[in-house]
């Protein structure tokens, strides 16, 4: 039987007014902006539901309907088994790798080797016509590779060529701590290289504004795009200085962000730079056009433990990249952050994209985020704070000057150590490390594994700054599971009453003891305070936690408290916040309170330096 159609007229528009009475039914009086306002890292405010831009056009990136390219990471050091990587990731869908040195600051204790005879021998095979090249050199060796790379591929069309030497003076500078000139000459330097570089013919961009480095050291999302934004802004003034016309030294530019678990936040980020970029140009004259943007998954957000994890985060990423509007990406392999990744994880990093554009077809609209209430307030809130940023750097003299006399350093040091707190409290969770961490879980294979970098010790040079140090946020739970491995040690969960009464502070308790290393199996519970003792005896455990009600707490802690110190606990908790019966509790031997926004990286470690387990195992 046909059904009636269905009349759409009939069902009146709802508008924001109608959204905001049924919400004001819900809040029963609670102030809307407490309760439906979102506040930042970068101190703007977010609403729940902002309306729809219904005349907003889409903001000028690739072409509609063109695909982002799919960029696969190569830093194996030996060039034999690189070289196997790139064609293996080419065949497999990519359309180009990132060339990471060993002197980059992204290679992390491996990276590919710099001398001409072996770089030759990692690119053996490539039609480079048909690939994209991203070269991270870092240590100011972006000159030499940029010059050998010209030299191997001189029998080649250049314009056919997609080089991105990547040259980055200023991100050497702030890695490295140190430069061996000053920044006046390094920029006559830069300068010169590129219109070298260009008199061969070669005319894809050559200069590199990065902010993954800024990001790794704590930025938030407004900072790394004035860092970017100021960064290029000075690379313009140094292609400039060397001659070249401003339309010509503006194409010379590339930049790369950093795509995070934020979804919202990563879609944002390069919509704001783009309107960011506009900006600049027109303030120079020149016609608004879109600049070559790279973007690359967050390697702060990885973690080592449960790092099947790092998929959804990377698929997150990619995927708010993607509709962003970047121009190409990369996804970190899932095991990254364990050492150099097995062709498995690599293959997964490269599909992660591929089954985004080629089966969920995501590329097919021109910047889907034009138009959402929510993603243009989070681009111009974002374009906003960033701009504001990037107007300090300049009054401060610029991204060098603020390098050198340590102000910006100042800023990512308040900013990470914000996100610290954060990470520290489970205000921001961390899934399979601080929140549902699994103990005992294999651990996936990798070539070599990961190597902890060697500090740097600079010489003095004519330009010295604090370099950009930072750590993956996962790091300071890690160093607690690393710490604990040797021992195993126990917390025997003192779970009073029946289930009802401890289910639900004994799972939290479980999974907080477990986030640092210490296991804590679960009970059926006790009634009676003799077969709690005798549990707690026959587990081996040094710590016990009671989990229960606050009602048997009020009836029972106390007493069981004392029993289980008789017994021989070390430290004994209590999950759930102290309450009036602190003082008793405590003279009972309760030595702490485990509960929902303690810093509990201090916890943890304090119950570890209790079973005289030290700190200082690097994860």
């Amino acid at each position: 039987m046909d059904q009636p159609a269905l009349d759409l007229d009939s069902f009146p528009p709802a508008t924001r007014a109608d959204w905001l009475a049924l919400v004001e039914g819900v809040l029963k009086g609670a102030p809307y902006d407490k309760r439906m306002l979102t506040r930042t890292p970068d101190g703007f405010s977010l609403d729940a539901l902002p309306e729809r831009r219904r005349d907003a056009a889409p903001i000028a990136g690739r072409p509609a309907g063109a695909p982002w390219k799919v960029i696969a990471r190569l830093d194996h050091d030996d060039p034999a088994t690189a070289n196997a990587q790139m064609l293996e990731d080419l065949n497999g869908g990519a359309d180009g790798v990132s060339l990471v040195f060993a002197a980059s600051p992204y290679a992390g204790g491996f990276g590919l080797p710099a001398r001409f005879e072996e770089l030759a021998a990692t690119l053996e095979g490539l039609m480079p016509e048909m690939a994209t090249l991203r070269v991270e050199a870092g240590g100011f060796q972006g000159r030499d590779i940029a010059l050998a790379l010209a030299r191997l591929f001189e029998n080649t069309d250049p314009a056919a060529l997609d080089l991105r030497f990547g040259l980055d003076p200023i991100g050497d500078f702030a890695a490295r701590g140190a430069a061996p000139i000053d920044w006046g000459t390094l920029a006559a330097r830069l300068g010169q290289t590129v219109t070298a570089l260009r008199g061969r013919g070669l005319i894809a961009p050559m200069v590199r504004a990065d902010g993954r480095l800024h990001h790794g050291a704590g930025a938030t999302d407004a900072q790394e795009l004035a860092a970017v934004l100021a960064t290029a802004l000075a690379y313009l003034r140094a292609l400039e200085a060397a001659g070249l016309p401003l339309d010509e030294a503006a194409r010379s530019i590339e930049v790369t962000l950093t795509a995070d678990v934020d979804q919202f936040g990563t879609q944002a980020k390069p919509r704001a730079f783009r309107l960011l970029w506009q900006n600049v140009l027109e303030a120079c004259g020149l016609a608004p056009s879109p600049v070559a943007l790279h973007m690359e998954t967050a390697w702060r957000s990885l973690t080592r433990h449960d790092p099947h994890v790092n998929l959804l985060r990377g698929t997150l990423a990619a995927f708010a990249a993607g509709v962003g509007w970047a121009d190409s990406v990369s996804v970190l392999p899932f095991t990254q952050a364990l050492g150099l990744p097995e062709a498995e994880a690599r293959r997964l990093a490269r599909n992660t994209q591929l089954i985004l554009m080629e089966e969920s077809n995501l590329h097919r609209v021109a910047d889907p985020g034009a138009g959402a209430g929510a993603i243009e307030e989070r681009t111009e809130k974002l374009a906003a704070a960033a701009w504001e940023l990037f107007r300090q750097i300049e009054r401060e003299g610029g991204m060098v000057e603020a390098l050198e006399s340590g102000a910006w350093q100042g800023r990512l040091g308040a900013a990470r150590a914000a996100r610290a707190k954060d990470i520290a409290t489970r205000r921001l969770p961390l899934t399979g490390t601080s929140e549902f961490p699994l103990l005992g879980a294999a651990v996936p294979s990798v070539i070599a594994p990961a190597r902890r970098r060697a500090a740097l010790s600079p010489a003095e040079g004519a330009l010295m700054c604090e370099p950009l140090k930072g750590e993956r946020l996962a790091e300071p739970f890690e160093r607690l599971r690393a710490a604990a491995a040797a021992t195993a040690p126990r917390v025997f969960l003192a779970n009073l009453g029946t289930a009802t009464d401890f289910t639900a502070r004994a799972g939290f308790a479980r999974g907080a003891f477990e986030a640092g290393g210490l296991a804590a199996p679960g009970n059926d519970g006790f009634t009676d305070t003799a077969a709690l003792t005798e549990a707690f005896r026959a587990s081996g455990a040094r710590l016990a936690c009671l989990c229960s009600s606050d009602a048997l707490y009020a009836a029972s802690a106390i007493e069981a408290a004392a029993a289980l110190k008789a017994a021989g606990a070390l430290r004994v908790y209590l999950a759930g916040k102290a309450g009036e019966d602190e003082p008793a509790q405590r003279a009972a031997g309760i030595d702490g309170f485990l509960f929902t926004g303690i810093d509990l990286v201090a916890f943890l470690a304090a119950a570890q330096a209790a079973l005289g387990i030290a700190l200082g195992v690097e994860p």
